[in-house]
């Protein structure tokens, strides 16, 4: 999900790379903090098959989780996205800079192109914490379904004294911890458990940054009223939240296949999966190619409140004030 808050286009020019990573890394913890409940519902209904649909949609899915887990019921996972995003960034931010000053030439304007080719790198670059961060948050916020789930067929079982017994089994929740979760993984897969969906992770956020990265250029630089004069805070504000929203929705296809693929624990009658191939062809069989849109507009609502946030951070600058706190040292 917050993998793809690309917040490097929208710092302002000559900023150091310092308050860059630590502007990024603000915005990202208030991002996580506002929207996780609605990439939980993104989660859960990218998850669900049409054998057993829990939720109807992103507002079903939050009203009956506040009422099976509780208000923190919504932010199952968001501990994982708190500890990891500020090296995220850290990784996407400085991997785009790089990219970029190696692409330029005497100081010219990058070509579209370039702009694609840097933030193909930069998005390459982040899945080293991508990928694991995404794996874990996963399973948690997935896990409140399949109980859910549980729960529902337990309900049906009562009507059948002869499956009662078991029914009654599947109602305890058993609630893992990450730190659980990926002890499991270490001791029964290594390194490789939490890596599982690379390449799916791979197909989603390259083409993300691909689509942002010159779409947000291009958009910003028409309220550029001079080529030396940064847009407008308002103009760039936008320009995120439509580049953004763009491309979450460009990938959502990619970020499906990402979802089923990284889900450990399976629901009833559902659907198991051997790669990214075989992944799509059943989709496209059992459930038709709009599900493939699944949680679409969740992404949508996820990346626009993120770029506000990443914008009113670099316009505030609390980095720049935070450094200028910190004591200079004298040659």
């Amino acid at each position: 999900m917050f993998e793809n808050t690309p917040t490097e286009s929208v710092t302002p020019f000559g900023i150091s790379l310092p308050a860059k990573l630590i502007n990024g890394g603000i915005a990202g913890l208030i991002g996580v903090t506002c929207v996780f409940p609605i990439d939980l519902a993104k989660t859960r209904l990218q998850n669900q098959q049409n054998g057993q649909r829990m939720y109807t949609s992103m507002s079903d899915c939050l009203i009956k989780t506040i009422r099976s887990e509780g208000y923190f019921g919504m932010y199952r996972g968001a501990a994982v996205n708190l500890t990891l995003v500020t090296p995220e960034k850290a990784i996407k931010l400085a991997a785009n800079d790089f990219f970029r000053h190696h692409l330029a030439k005497d100081g010219k304007k990058l070509t579209l192109l370039k702009e694609m080719l840097a933030g193909c790198g930069a998005g390459t670059c982040q899945v080293i914490v991508t990928t694991p961060m995404e794996m874990l948050k996963i399973q948690l916020q997935d896990a409140g379904r399949i109980a859910a789930q549980k729960k529902l067929m337990a309900a049906q079982a009562q009507l059948n004294p002869s499956t009662s017994a078991g029914a009654a089994e599947s109602i305890v929740e058993s609630r893992t911890t990450a730190m659980q979760i990926t002890r499991e993984l270490l001791r029964n897969k290594g390194i490789a458990g939490l890596y599982k969906g690379l390449g799916a992770t791979l197909l989603r956020d390259v083409p993300f940054s691909i689509v942002y990265f010159p779409l947000f250029a291009n958009l910003n630089q028409l309220g550029q009223k001079n080529p030396d004069v940064k847009a407008p805070f308002y103009v760039s504000f936008l320009s995120g939240c439509l580049a953004g929203s763009t491309a979450a929705v460009a990938v959502n296809p990619c970020d499906v296949i990402k979802t089923r693929l990284q889900s450990l624990q399976r629901g009833v009658n559902e659907d198991t999966y051997s790669g990214i191939i075989d992944c799509a062809r059943k989709i496209w069989q059992n459930e038709g190619p709009t599900a493939f849109l699944k949680g679409a507009y969740c992404r949508a609502l996820v990346i626009a409140p993120l770029f506000g946030i990443a914008q009113v951070v670099y316009f505030i600058g609390i980095a720049e004030f935070i450094l200028e706190m910190l004591p200079r040292r004298q040659d």
